[in-house]
C-alpha cells in the first residue's frame, strides 16, 4: 500500500479563533513533505487532529485512507509521531524509553527488543544505548524521541518542528536522520519554519498562514511561482570560474535568461523550462569543464516565494 496522509475540510475553533480553517490537502507515497508556515499558522493544530491529539472542530483526518476520528487505533498503528518536544525520564537509558515508549504502543516485549537496537541504529545512538538520559545534550534527546517515534516500523511518520531549538550540530544530525527515513519507503510529513531544512530534505512543500492552506507543490516547482515560468538554479564549481567565461559560455545558453554570482564559486541560473530542460542544461554545464560540483534548485526561491505569499496574506 502506498503511505498517505489527507486533511478533508479539516478546522480546528478555539472559541472566535479558527487556528485551522478548512484544511484540504492530500500527500502520497515515499517522500517527505514540508509542512511552512510562521509561527502560530496552525501547523501544529493539524498535527495534533492527525494523532488525535485533539478533535477537530471539522473535518476529518486520514492515514493510509482510515479515519483517525472514526477508527484511531487502526490509523494510527501504521504512524510514527513527534508533535512538540516530549520530555524523557531523566534517569531512564534510551533502551528502557525505548521499552516504555513500546509498552504504550501495545507492541509484544520480544518485537520491543528487536526493533530497539534498529531504530536506536538508525538514529546513532548505539553507543549511548544503556547511558541516562539525563547526560545527553538536547540534539541526543531528539534523537531518542525520533527512535521513539519509529519502534513500530510506521509507513507514516509525523515529525513536528524536529530542529528547532537545536545547535547547528543537532540540526545537522537531525536532517540527516530525515533524509535517510525517506529511503525507508515512508512518508514524512514535517513541519517546519526554518526555510534551509525543508529545501535540504523535503520533496514536496506546503505554506500554511492564519489556518489557510496558501499552495503545495513540488518543491522543484516553487519557483515558478515568481513568475514568467522563470526558475532560480545554483550551480557550485571547485574553482572560481571568471566572469569572462561565465558571460561567453553560460550567458549564451538559450535556456539561461540571465545569471549572477552568489560568492567566488557559485553563481545563481535565471533559468526557464521544465525537468527535460534542466537536464539539458546540466548536461552542457558539465561538457564545458568548469568544475562542477553541484547543481540544484536555488535556496533563494523558496524563501521568495515564502515572504511573497506570506506578505501578501498580511495585506
Amino acid at each position: 500500500m502506498t503511505p498517505s496522509l489527507e486533511a478533508v475540510g479539516l478546522t480546528k475553533r478555539f472559541g472566535s479563533f479558527t487556528a485551522l480553517d478548512h484544511l484540504n490537502l492530500k500527500v502520497e507515497g515515499s517522500k517527505c513533505m514540508g509542512f511552512l508556515g510562521p509561527n502560530g499558522a496552525g501547523k501544529t493544530t493539524t498535527l495534533k487532529m492527525f494523532t488525535d491529539l485533539i478533535f477537530p472542530s471539522e473535518g476529518e483526518a486520514f492515514i493510509n485512507g482510515i479515519s483517525v476520528q472514526k477508527d484511531r487505533k487502526r490509523a494510527l498503528s501504521s504512524c510514527g509521531d513527534l508533535v512538540e518536544t516530549p520530555e524523557i525520564y531523566p534517569s531512564l537509558t534510551p533502551r528502557e524509553a525505548m521499552e516504555m515508549s513500546g509498552v504504550l504502543r501495545g507492541m509484544r516485549p520480544e518485537e520491543i527488543r528487536s526493533r530497539t537496537d534498529e531504530v536506536l541504529g538508525e538514529v546513532k545512538m548505539t553507543e549511548w544505548i544503556d547511558q541516562k538520559v539525563g547526560r545527553f545534550s538536547k540534539g541526543m534527546k531528539q534523537r531518542v524521541n525520533i527512535a521513539a517515534s519509529l519502534l513500530s516500523d510506521p509507513e507514516v511518520v509525523i515529525l513536528d518542528e524536529p530542529s528547532t531549538g537545536l545547535d547547528p550540530r543537532g540540526m545537522a544530525e537531525v536532517r540527516s536522520i530525515v533524509r535517510n527515513l525517506k529511503k525507508e519507503r515512508r512518508l514524512i510529513f514535517m513541519s517546519s519554519h526554518i526555510l534551509s531544512e525543508v529545501v535540504d530534505v523535503c520533496d514536496e512543500v506546503a505554506l500554511l498562514d492564519r489556518g489557510k492552506l496558501l499552495f503545495a507543490d513540488r518543491l522543484s516547482n516553487v519557483a515558478a511561482r515568481l513568475g514568467g515560468g522563470v526558475r532560480s538554479l545554483e550551480a557550485e564549481f571547485v574553482s572560481p570560474p571568471d566572469d569572462a567565461t561565465l558571460a561567453g559560455k553560460i550567458g549564451s545558453l538559450p535556456q539561461v535568461a540571465a545569471w549572477s554570482r552568489v560568492d567566488p564559486r557559485r553563481i545563481t541560473l535565471q533559468f526557464k523550462g521544465g525537468p527535460a530542460q534542466q537536464t539539458e542544461l546540466l548536461e552542457q554545464l558539465v561538457t564545458m569543464r568548469l568544475g562542477l560540483i553541484s547543481f540544484h534548485e536555488s535556496r533563494s526561491a523558496l524563501e521568495e516565494v515564502y515572504l511573497r505569499e506570506i506578505s501578501v496574506g498580511d495585506a
